[in-house]
């Protein structure tokens, strides 16, 4: 502005050397000094009126802040486990003669599933079912004899007791030809055919694998920390990822009585219908457990929470001098869960919580709601 005021005053005095005397310029100077001090003036003015007019407001987004309800949940892994499964074996020696299922076969309870080699116990059989006719015949003679009084007691209980044990005998090996069966203790799927036909089986050995997908338990171990906080009964919701989507609501069945020392934790079971045998044993599950819950809570998106030296603080859009200018509240925060927090002091019900350029803006500096 300066230069401007020199340039101006050496044209006039360039125009006025050849038409003024001194005195003359000097007072047309001086007149238009005044001149130029009052534009300058005015021009002052206008340009502060101007910044003034300019200045733009901060767009913002806010959340207005009512009670609502707020449930934290702690997120625990499971594994699926089956409620039916059994490694059958046989309950005596022998070798396997027939195997009567293949895996991935459905079974019936009772079905046969593998035959072991029984001609030794069959022969045993024929042999004591022959001495067994023979004990019978003589035991009704004798008993005839000794209820004619003819013959000795002796005799008669000797028969008797002939008899008697070759019955015995016979339930024996009649219970050990069964015992070279073995069938299904339940209904469910040949998982696994373990041994071959012509091995050897024995009791306690793995001959075939069954297991029955219909009904699965859910089992999972959960920190101590929040030992008060669960309780048979409780809802729980559960997802697989490897079923993206699928949730279900199970009660949990069972709670745990012991805290495992080396990971502190207790084991926690739910049972699951499966009858479309969708969920596999072994998969791996995740548990939503409700583990705290506020109908009355004010919440605002984690993300905004900023902190500094003093405390948690977020910022509200507050009218103030009849203009709405941004103001830094401090705040006390409780739970958070999914990216929301619940905010126990600071804030009021009505408040407009800055959930959107925030980042932009301190206080004072005056905002507008956009949608």
């Amino acid at each position: 502005m300066r230069k401007i005021t020199f340039i101006i005053i050496v044209f006039i005095v360039a125009a006025c050397n050849n038409q003024m005397g001194p005195e003359e310029v000097r007072k047309e100077v001086a007149s238009k000094k005044k001149e130029i001090s009052e534009l300058e003036k005015e021009i002052s003015n206008l340009e502060a009126k101007f910044e003034k007019d300019t200045v733009e407001k901060v767009p913002v987004r806010v959340k207005n802040i009512k009670y609502e309800a707020f449930d934290h949940y702690i997120e625990v892994n499971g594994s699926a486990e089956m409620m039916q499964q059994a490694i059958i074996s046989p309950e005596t020696n022998g070798q396997i003669k027939t195997i009567h299922v293949e895996e991935g076969e459905r079974v019936k309870k009772g079905e046969l599933l593998v035959n072991l080699k029984t001609e030794v116990t069959q022969n045993s059989i024929e042999e004591v079912k022959t001495s067994l006719e023979l004990a019978r015949i003589t035991f009704r003679k004798q008993k005839e004899l000794w209820q004619d009084s003819i013959g000795s007691e002796i005799q008669y209980l000797e028969a008797k007791n002939r008899m008697e044990s070759l019955e015995r005998r016979m339930e024996t090996l009649k219970s050990q030809l069964d015992m070279a069966k073995i069938e299904a203790p339940f209904d469910g799927i040949i998982e696994n055919v373990i041994l071959k036909e012509g091995e050897l089986a024995s009791p306690g050995a793995r001959v075939i694998e069954l297991v029955n997908l219909d009904k699965i338990k859910i089992v999972a171990d959960v920190s101590e920390e929040y030992l008060s906080a669960i309780r048979e009964g409780d809802k729980v919701t559960v997802e697989f990822p490897a079923y993206p989507g699928f949730k279900r609501e199970i009660p949990i069945g069972f709670v745990g009585n012991v805290i495992n020392p080396e990971n502190r934790t207790f084991s926690i079971q739910l049972k699951m219908d499966n009858s479309n045998e969708m969920i596999k044993p072994n998969i791996i599950s995740v548990l939503h457990i409700n583990d705290y819950s506020n109908d009355s809570a004010m919440i605002v998106p984690s993300i905004i929470l900023k902190r500094d030296i003093k405390g948690f603080f977020v910022f509200i859009a507050r009218k103030t001098n009849g203009s709405l200018k941004a103001k830094k509240v401090y705040v006390e925060n409780g739970e958070s869960y999914q990216n929301k927090t619940e905010i126990l002091s600071g804030i009021e019900p009505g408040d407009k919580v800055i959930t959107e350029g925030y980042n932009k803006v301190t206080t004072g500096t005056e905002v507008e709601i956009v949608n």
